[in-house]
């Protein structure tokens, strides 16, 4: 198992689809379950993402929540316990705040992110470190609210090649990324087979974008744009995360 990896697995999963001005492919109450494997054999671990209408200073919001953890043998050699929060407006989808809580084989961290549209800073406090840093940004995302905030735009017209950009705020920094469309499959699935739309991220290091060539994404071709698989070589082996669970969809989910 690499450090960080049920990190990589939301990381990814949240940048993986498009944006539009109304959050039509969720709603309050959905509810995804992802299984983790190691070699798509052993099970990893578990990583779940819900979202909800919740009050945030005086205004009806969506509030999101994911979480990840390993189980099993894996478990006894590397153990994660990971939770995101956000908190974003319902209209735009932009975030208010964020909160991250992870411990993956005892690498912690713990910090709340509170963005200001006044001053267009963030306001970092890190309660690992017993830092506080305030960060200039001007259009960003969180880890959660990009996953809500990228599943709403039209991908009829998407031809192979064709790259999608995001500027992502973690950890007092902001991250450029871009998704290369590879194309459509029809993937075989618990649920039976489903129309996919198959992405790789690319990862700005420096001035160049460089391909992240062992991280596959499948995401269903349908209005939900549910991340439904996601494949990521490693070292030795492979981790894998499958969609086992959903309710709550705001839109039908098609398979045959």
């Amino acid at each position: 198992m690499k450090k960080y990896i049920l990190s990589l697995f939301i990381l990814f999963f949240l940048t993986t689809t498009f944006s539009q001005e109304k959050p039509l492919a969720f709603k309050s109450g959905e509810w995804l379950r992802y299984k983790m494997s190691y070699s798509g054999f052993l099970r990893a671990g578990t990583a779940i993402l819900e979202v909800d209408e919740k009050e945030f200073n005086g205004k009806k919001v969506f509030y999101s929540k994911g979480k990840g953890w390993t189980s099993g043998m894996i478990k006894w050699f590397f153990e994660v316990d990971d939770t995101y929060e956000s908190f974003f407006d319902k209209d735009s989808v932009k975030p208010y705040l964020f909160k991250r809580k992870i411990d993956e084989g005892g690498y912690k961290k713990h910090r709340i992110t509170s963005f200001n549209y006044d001053s267009k800073k963030a306001y970092v406090q890190d309660f690992t470190l017993q830092k506080d840093t305030l960060v200039g940004f001007t259009n960003v995302q969180d880890m959660m609210s990009s996953f809500y905030f990228l599943r709403n735009t039209e991908t009829s017209g998407l031809k192979i090649g064709d790259e999608i950009k995001l500027d992502m705020f973690l950890d007092a920094q902001i991250y450029p990324f871009k998704l290369r469309f590879l194309g459509r499959e029809v993937l075989k699935t618990n649920f039976g087979k489903v129309n996919s739309l198959i992405f790789r991220p690319l990862v700005q290091s420096g001035r160049i974008f460089k391909e992240q060539e062992s991280v596959t994404l499948w995401i269903t071709d349908d209005a939900n744009k549910i991340p439904i698989k996601m494949m990521a070589s490693l070292a030795v082996g492979s981790l894998r995360a499958e969609l086992e669970g959903y309710k709550g969809l705001a839109n039908p989910f098609h398979s045959f």
